[in-house]
């Protein structure tokens, strides 16, 4: 006897005899244990996301029996996001069904019924979906307008290996008396002065200088200071590699001192310009850069996500909009060598991609009872008026502290709001969000703090998130993704130091799991070692690059002699009395970590007082065993017929029916078949015919070119994060993204 799916659904639910795939596996196969039929829900049609509440459709089957003919239909539903960047996963919490669509199913009441047992049976299915399938298929019809500082910045092109350091306007010289020394502040490298003679640790190497601006060449000999700080760089290279010696030699390179925002493009010898196929495009291949070529001569160059052209790899450079770039841009082959640019071509499904992923946002719920910030002043406080809104802002924090009237103040940390009555606290877990928020001006260092949201609260807990543009991950109205937004921050100059966000630099460059990452031109640089600024400030606090917890990590330089390592997240470096420590966290983000809720890499502790996304060993009595942490991957772990898996064994069932059933705003149900031809479901007859609409097709194989390519971001982020080759796809990188002052 055939069931309806209504009857079937009714029939499971009250039977409560259902075993749940788990993970992002789609479809999700629910199995009747005691009759042999199932349930099938197909991957959800991400529709519309506000906030953290994501709207859309799935189209669903059943039978009671496995001889039973399957009838199919749709179910429309809110959810709650609940996310995890590091490891890429997100879980469709509180859901909510708004509504059911069945042919024969007219019954109001009977519809009632079926979405109240749905509602309560979803809150133990543990439904699951990567971000990079919601990235690919989730609808965008508006774009942010806002545009942002695209000037250029000085510009340096080198024939070889050549170091960029900046510095933050002409050198602000300090004694620094943990190491007993006249110290460069206002820079992120390690610049200090020994006996008359500047040194300077860059990439591995050290280097020396008479003066800070120039002149700079490799040490022939270490003095006993240096010797010191240089053992402790080798000790935690070697703890930091598994207790292995780092054998990657790194590469002497000149060093090119910039008081100004500055960025280096360099070829290993003279540029070497190659075909790119299916397009007149030329790059240079002994090139990291992404620099290209038209067949007019026109040179272009990426950075930050801007594009700027010339004639000339000396400039002069100007910026080029990426919804004016050349058409054979837009047709750069997926898995060639510069796929990776097709990011910042407007119209491009990866641009599309990237700016949705900026809008999603990262999620934790905050405990009240544990969360806790210092806020740090140098002198007493100092606020200064905000353009465009009522807020003050305090110019000498050390975190974002915003003032809004007589008695309300905030500090943003880690992406968490805290309040207070007085501007030196003591600080609470905040409810809300300054009231002028949205009208701080993108001129303000403050700006970046409009991108945390508070989303609810109630007596123990409040539930938290933040978009890209807290992390330097900004939505231009071209549209596409820049990193940062081009304006100059004035840092604070006083006992101590405190930078600003800054844009230029470090050539961030996008990827498109985790936002942005720095540039191969700097041979790692100063990410092989990062010192504080003595007493506890300075870029350890997130003003170069955002949240103190965030670090963005570096991709290796594929043509040098070797790469020596980048660095991934911790709190910050500090000095123990007149001992240097050295940052412990020198090695590739090999996990993907994109979420300041942790406090590292490893994605499985929480920072104090905030619980992410749940894991799974939180799930009570799940099918699986309720083993495993959120960082595990689909398609890793129990299959069918291994170690007890399949419908009966409690294990990982991967559905053995194939993820390719769609359904449209109307409830009709449709399949994408073998031949790539679209089928419309009958449930009357029991079969797929052509559709009766052949225009709903165009949208249903666009659904199902975004599956795929969602599905293909999800494999291809599960592989190693080691670089790729050149001429690999750009999805084979792993990666983090820029940030912002916290």
């Amino acid at each position: 006897m055939k069931l309806s799916v209504f009857s079937f659904l009714i029939a499971v639910l009250l039977s409560h005899q259902v075993l749940i795939a788990q993970k992002s596996i789609w479809p999700k196969e629910i199995p009747l244990a005691k009759t042999g039929g199932k349930i099938t829900i197909y991957q959800p049609q991400p529709d519309e996301l506000t906030g953290n509440i994501l709207k859309g459709m799935a189209a669903i089957s059943g039978r009671e029996k496995l001889q039973d003919d399957l009838s199919f239909g749709a179910i429309f539903f809110e959810a709650k996001l609940s996310t995890d960047k590091s490891s890429r996963m997100a879980s469709l919490e509180s859901l909510k069904i708004t509504k059911v669509k069945v042919n024969g199913l007219t019954d109001q009441d009977k519809t009632n019924k079926l979405i109240s047992l749905i509602e309560s049976e979803a809150t133990k299915w543990n439904l699951e979906i990567s971000l990079d399938q919601l990235v690919s298929t989730i609808k965008e019809d508006t774009h942010k307008v806002e545009m942002y500082n695209n000037n250029p910045p000085k510009i340096i092109y080198a024939q070889k290996p050549t170091t960029l350091v900046i510095l933050d306007g002409e050198p602000k010289i300090n004694n620094d008396k943990n190491l007993d020394a006249d110290r460069v502040i206002n820079s992120p490298y390690l610049i200090f002065k020994e006996s008359g003679q500047w040194n300077l640790y860059v990439g591995g190497t050290w280097y020396n200088s008479n003066t800070v601006l120039s002149g700079w060449t490799p040490s022939k000999k270490m003095s006993t200071k240096v010797k010191s700080i240089n053992d402790q760089i080798k000790k935690q290279e070697k703890d930091n590699n598994d207790n292995k010696d780092v054998t990657a030699t790194p590469e002497v390179t000149d060093i090119v001192v910039s008081t100004e925002p500055a960025e280096i493009i360099q070829s290993k010898g003279a540029a070497v310009y190659t075909k790119l196929d299916s397009t007149t495009l030329q790059y240079i291949s002994n090139s990291a850069n992404d620099i290209l070529k038209t067949s007019d001569g026109q040179i272009y160059i990426l950075i930050t996500g801007r594009w700027f052209s010339s004639t000339s790899l000396n400039g002069p450079w100007t910026y080029n909009e990426p919804d004016k770039m050349p058409a054979d841009f837009a047709k750069i082959p997926r898995g060639s060598a510069k796929d990776g640019v097709l990011s910042s071509i407007s119209g491009t499904p990866e641009a599309e991609e990237a700016i949705i992923e900026a809008e999603i946002p990262q999620t934790a719920k905050v405990k009240r009872s544990d969360a806790t910030v210092k806020v740090e002043y140098d002198g007493d406080p100092q606020f200064e008026s905000i353009e465009g809104c009522m807020l003050r802002l305090a110019i000498n924090a050390n975190l974002t502290v915003l003032q809004d009237g007589e008695t309300n103040f905030f500090a943003l940390d880690n992406g968490i709001w805290f309040l207070s009555s007085s501007a030196k606290g003591p600080w609470k877990v905040a409810d809300t969000r300054p009231r002028d928020i949205e009208k701080i001006s993108v001129k303000s260092a403050a700006y970046n703090s409009k991108f945390v949201y508070i989303y609810e609260s109630d007596a123990d807990y409040v539930t938290v998130g933040y978009t890209g543009g807290y992390l330097g991950n900004y939505v231009q109205g071209d549209p596409v993704v820049v990193y940062g937004t081009g304006y100059y921050y004035t840092p604070w100059y006083g006992a101590v130091y405190y930078p600003r966000p800054c844009t230029w630099g470090y050539g961030f460059s996008y990827n498109p799991w985790t936002g942005w990452s720095m540039s191969y031109s700097y041979n790692i640089g100063f990410l092989q070692i990062g010192f504080n600024y003595g007493g506890g400030y300075g870029y350890s606090y997130g003003g170069w690059f955002g949240p103190p917890m965030y670090y963005p990590p570096c991709r290796p330089p594929y043509y040098y002699g070797g790469y020596y390592g980048g660095y991934n997240r911790a709190g910050g470096n500090r000095y123990s009395n007149t001992n240097v420590n050295v940052n412990a966290n020198i090695n590739i983000n090999n996990s993907h970590n994109n979420n300041i809720y942790l406090p590292n890499n490893s994605g499985s502790n929480n920072r104090p007082g905030v619980v992410n996304r749940p894991q799974n060993n939180d799930k009570p009595n799940r099918p699986d065993g309720g083993g495993g942490n959120n960082n595990n991957r689909p398609d890793i772990g129990n299959k069918p017929g291994s170690n007890g898996g399949g419908i009966n064994g409690g294990g990982i069932n991967k559905p053995s029916t194939p993820n390719n059933v769609f359904a449209d705003k109307d409830g009709n149900v449709f399949q994408k078949d073998n031949t790539g031809a679209i089928k419309q479901r009958d449930n009357s007859t029991n079969s797929w015919s052509a559709p009766k609409n052949p225009a709903s097709t165009r949208d249903i194989n666009q659904d199902a070119q975004s599956r795929d390519r969602g599905d293909s971001r999800m494999n291809n982020f599960n592989r190693p994060s080691a670089a790729p080759a050149r001429g690999q796809s750009m999805q084979n990188f792993g990666g983090g993204g820029g940030g912002r002052r916290h």
